[in-house]
């Protein structure tokens, strides 16, 4: 797709979100109402606020940010080309503020971008969002304001194979079949990630279903570029 990429540059990532409380019963009255407003459209006349609490995972609003995984490349243009992949899991606040900490450090330059599938309408403002609410300062890269589009460092490979078709979603599991990449979700789906944290309370689980959706992210751009896939022999846990 482009000459231009320097993979060295980008910060691929992936972040797993369950309901903030596990019971829609363990919520305040007034998040309740406020729950069942927001959700009124969604849920239509067929699942009843506490029904559909299970999906409250993917609005900032009403979830948590329980991981958050990270893979970056070195020794890109070599023979021993490495991945390596590390993940921030355990209380919200420690992992926005280690992952705060990681993007003020190693990638502030002008040059270092951040890539993740549907990023831009998810994982990226989620991030965010959760920050201010955690009242957490937000890194450059993920501080928008006054920015131009063009401006904005964020890759993503879903808008990527859009090629400009707004309309058109695909998910990263259907790409990565489609594309001849190991597929990510060979253990759980992310409608399932909310059952794993809260009644298994099985945390490494979603480490490792996080780091194979951000491995499966940066094989993605691999593909779109023509490059070679990333051998498990090259994929390092740090």
């Amino acid at each position: 797709m482009s000459a231009k990429i320097n993979f060295e540059n980008i910060l691929f990532l992936d972040i797993e979100t369950v309901p903030e409380v596990e019971n829609f019963t363990d919520l305040s009255k007034e998040k309740q109402e406020l729950f069942t407003v927001k959700t009124q459209y969604q849920r239509k006349e067929d699942f009843s606020p506490e029904d559909f609490y299970e999906k409250a995972g993917i609005w900032a609003e009403f979830g948590k940010i329980v991981c958050i995984s990270v893979g970056y490349f070195t020794n890109f243009n070599s023979e021993n080309r490495v991945f390596r992949v590390t993940s921030f899991y355990g209380e919200e606040v420690d992992i926005l503020i280690n992952f705060r900490d990681l993007l003020n450090r190693h990638y502030n330059k002008p040059q270092h971008i951040l890539c993740a599938h549907n990023g831009k309408e998810f994982d990226f403002p989620y991030i965010a969002r959760r920050m201010i609410i955690n009242q957490i300062n937000l890194p450059e890269k993920l501080n928008l304001f006054g920015k131009k589009p063009w401006e904005i460092p964020h890759l993503d490979t879903m808008e990527l194979w859009k090629f400009g078709d707004y309309k058109h979603f695909t998910s990263l599991k259907l790409l990565t079949s489609i594309l001849g990449i190991p597929s990510p979700k060979d253990d759980i789906e992310g409608s399932e990630v909310s059952a794993v944290f809260y009644k298994e309370k099985n945390i490494k689980r979603i480490v490792k279903y996080c780091e194979k959706d951000t491995i499966a992210v940066a094989q993605l751009l691999l593909r779109f570029n023509n490059e070679a896939l990333i051998d498990d022999l090259n994929i390092i846990n740090v």
